[in-house]
């Protein structure tokens, strides 16, 4: 409709060049002097015998532009020698259309006066009630209502004036279209109702409104996008705020089988999927690639993202289409710091699974995170470790830790899938220690007790010694000795 709209307010490229070929010189000059409302020019030019219904090739009467540009007193020139009000241009668009639609009173009346076809109807089949809507035009919505020229009919797409009032954010309109309004839930040719449409919007007092109104915010279109799909796709957490307060269903699918959350994740809004966790929407839903939004996450190498959904408890044995959990997600496309969040996840929560029924977890100064650590509590004990991997340690003495801290097969392939080389075993080495100490950090195990019988465990009892001594000989403050 914008293109419209400018067309006949200044006319486009294409109508100007179609006016240089149809119209001639007085013609076109009659139709320039509507535009500007130069009444003189328009009686100069009827006085030359130009004809007051010339048309452009869009089929576009000076009238047209007159009313279009809301000059006045050249429409009251033109109805005042006879100028036809029922012509329309080649998109359904007449004169009394146009004054709906531009929200002009008086012009309005003018062509009331002549007798225009009230139940007249552009090429999408909107009224004048529904292009007084759509453009917010609330004394002109008002007008036609004390003219009974409103209406609750549809146009050609489906869309009352409730529709696009709503879709528009006009919420002055809307409450004026709400008082009359039957049926608050119609829904148009793509099965939007005036809710979702406001809420499509972004236009947060219409959604307000129409929630006091009664609408139900739950009826999807064919697209199956809900609000809250909208919402989370764009960002918008006061949006999403609002509709899950009002009860919206945070776990519907759209025809791709995503969740609200899946957006969040996909568009990165951390606050919004923030938001449907703590909302305890489920986080397990699977989309059309029977992917979590853990898997989006593990995908996209969001550390954030990854966190708040392994903190949610997330199921991490789904796998998708491909047969990958998040974790063979995060190793394919080499997200190692992923990769290493989820197998910390996945060790931590087998743990609390297998003590939960017997005894409490036990308290810990350190905070649950699945992120890398980069805390002074533990510096000394990590530079240990990467000195052990790094200088230490032997090619197949990594992986015999890891089946000694009973690492899955699939953690270990995790692990190894990153690196490959004669010397890949050192960094696969640190990083089965890193994760080796994040558990026992949390499960509140000494450390160095753990270490020096994991190595006695795989016969390096001479680096056993030299570990526990070396570890010992940290200051009181840090260190966690061998009883």
């Amino acid at each position: 409709m914008k293109e419209i709209t400018n067309s006949i307010l200044k006319g486009s490229a294409r109508d100007e060049e179609s006016q240089l070929e149809i119209l001639l010189p007085d013609e076109k000059k009659f139709h320039d002097a509507a535009k500007v409302g130069n009444v003189d020019t328009l009686e100069d030019c009827l006085a030359r015998n130009v004809q007051i219904n010339i048309r452009t090739e869009l089929d576009r009467t000076a009238l047209h532009f007159a009313v279009a540009n809301q000059h006045e007193n050249a429409v009251s020139f033109l109805l005042n020698h006879n100028a036809r009000v029922d012509i329309k241009d080649k998109h359904g668009m007449d004169a009394f259309l146009l004054a709906a639609w531009f929200g002009h009173l008086n012009i309005l009346n003018l062509l009331v006066e002549k007798g225009v076809d009230r139940k007249s109807t552009n090429e999408k089949g909107k009224m004048p009630y529904h292009l007084a809507a759509e453009g917010g035009h609330l004394e002109m919505v008002e007008t036609l209502r004390k003219l009974d020229y409103n209406t609750q009919k549809k146009d050609k797409e489906g869309n009352t004036a409730l529709h696009l009032a709503a879709w528009n954010g006009h919420v002055t309109v809307l409450t004026v279209l709400l008082s009359e309004w039957d049926l608050i839930n119609e829904q148009n040719e793509e099965g939007e109702t005036a809710f979702y449409l406001a809420a499509a919007g972004g236009h947060h007092e219409c959604v307000t409104l129409l929630l006091g109104a009664g609408s139900d915010i739950n009826i999807l279109p064919k697209s199956n996008m809900s609000p809250l799909h909208v919402a989370a796709e764009r960002g918008d957490h006061s949006l999403a705020l609002v509709l899950i307060d009002a009860g919206a269903d945070c776990n519907s699918q759209n025809k791709r089988k995503e969740s609200p959350l899946h957006l969040a994740v996909k568009y990165q809004h951390m606050s919004i999927a923030q938001l449907f966790v703590e909302s305890m929407c489920n986080v397990n839903i699977l989309d059309e690639r029977n992917q979590n939004p853990l898997h989006l996450a593990a995908e996209l190498g969001k550390a954030d993202l990854v966190e708040l959904l392994l903190k949610a408890n997330t199921d991490l044995k789904q796998r998708d289409k491909q047969g990958k959990t998040p974790l063979g997600v995060a190793a394919r496309v080499n997200h190692i710091i992923i990769a290493d969040m989820i197998i910390k996840a996945e060790r931590y929560y087998a743990w609390k699974e297998v003590i939960e029924d017997r005894h409490p977890i036990p308290t810990s100064n350190y905070p649950l995170t699945f992120k890398p650590d980069h805390t002074t509590q533990t510096s000394q004990l990590r530079t240990t470790l990467w000195t052990l991997a790094h200088h230490d340690l032997k090619p197949k003495d990594w992986k015999r830790l890891a089946n000694q801290w009973y690492f899955t097969e699939e953690q270990i392939k995790g692990i190894e899938e990153q690196w490959t080389g004669a010397k890949s075993y050192k960094e696969r080495g640190h990083r089965v220690l890193l994760i080796w100490l994040h558990g026992i950090l949390l499960t509140g195990t000494n450390p160095v007790k753990a270490l020096y019988e994991a190595l006695v465990n795989i016969e390096q009892n001479n680096l056993a010694e030299k570990i526990r001594k070396e570890i010992n000989g940290i200051p009181s403050s840090q260190k966690c000795t061998v009883s």
